[in-house]
């Protein structure tokens, strides 16, 4: 027996893998939804034979959205994406994407409904990435009153896009010459990370528990770290020093800025033949605020997740490979 059908969508990314795990624990059945099956099926993993299924779906389609949504009780949209490429600007992937999709869930009487915000959302920010976020939360209350919003800090885990990125900074060609890394805005912007697993917690519990339907919840971990501290904390796992080199905001944001413009339109950056961009504008401008829980929201607590994995304990299991020899590194002595 089980309680029902959940449709995620963008189940086949970071958070998503880790969520259908939980969803199935909690006894549903997982449909993901994703643009591209063939990079999904390890996600199958997740549950025994029959609880979790693949469809191709694009949030910007309404036919394929309808399809994905067939039988469903409960939908989860984890949809975003932390730089524009192509066709993929924020305002088709978080804002109208998440509109469209809880609008085909309201005319199926779909009323379990999770979106996944972020921290910071705000719809008279300057940043692209936390306006659209905040547009996407006020579209899916209006087609969905009892939908749940989720606001994560910064998410770690092995596959992010956070811990993962600076590690690569440290320990990339150029910086093996020039041991610096830049401390945007002198490095003192406060961020509040959250495991993906504790994440993926919240978002089961979210929908299957039917007291969350209507409210918002910032999810931070149970450490607040600035940047120059993340910066300290990465170089001393990964055994490489580095030093900080002050890059104040008016600087960083142009630079941000013809970054993404490159990776966004010129091949073969834009092909992702070099990775993601290092660095965007947006981003800068998403550093000039902190990233943390607000003293009034609810929380993880309030969800009942309270024994929250920490930084330490996590990152340097996988952060090890940035290391100059990998795994048979030998520490040097502090």
């Amino acid at each position: 027996m089980t309680k029902g059908l959940v449709t995620v969508f963008g189940g086949s990314g970071f958070i998503g893998r880790y969520a259908a795990r939980e969803l199935v624990k909690k006894g549903w059945r997982v449909r993901v939804a994703c643009r591209h099956v063939n990079t999904a099926g390890d996600v199958r993993l997740a549950g025994t034979p029959g609880w979790v299924d693949i469809v191709q779906a694009n949030i910007r389609n309404r036919d394929s959205i309808e399809r994905a949504l067939d039988g469903s009780d409960a939908v989860v949209n984890l949809v975003g994406i932390l730089f524009e490429k192509g066709a993929q600007s924020f305002e088709a992937a978080q804002r109208d994407g998440a509109a469209l999709l809880a609008e085909v869930a309201a005319e199926k009487g779909i009323t379990r409904f999770v979106q996944m915000s972020a921290i910071g959302a705000n719809a008279e920010s300057k940043s692209d990435y936390a306006r659209t976020k905040a547009e996407a939360e006020e579209a899916v209350r209006k087609a969905v009153p009892t939908a749940t919003i989720l606001r994560p800090s910064v998410v770690f885990g092995p596959e992010d896009e956070f811990f993962n990125r600076f590690a690569a900074m440290a320990s990339s060609m150029p910086m093996s010459f020039l041991p610096i890394l830049p401390s945007i805005g002198g490095g003192k912007s406060c961020f509040q990370p959250v495991y993906a697993g504790d994440v993926a917690e919240a978002i089961a519990i979210a929908v299957d528990d039917a007291t969350t339907a209507g409210k918002t919840y910032e999810l931070g971990g149970p450490s607040v770290y600035t940047l120059n501290e993340i910066y300290d904390l990465i170089t001393k796992i990964i055994d490489r020093k580095r030093f900080k080199i002050g890059l104040p905001f008016f600087i960083a944001k142009p630079v941000g800025y013809v970054t993404a413009a490159v990776w966004r339109y010129i091949p073969p950056f834009s092909w992702g033949f070099l990775g993601d961009p290092p660095l965007t504008g947006d981003q800068v401008e998403l550093m000039k605020t902190d990233n943390v829980v607000a003293e009034d929201a609810l929380t993880l607590k309030d969800l009942g997740v309270t024994e929250l994995e920490t930084v330490e304990a996590i990152v340097p299991s996988y952060l090890w490979r940035f290391r100059p020899y990998g795994e048979f590194h030998k520490p040097s002595e502090a």
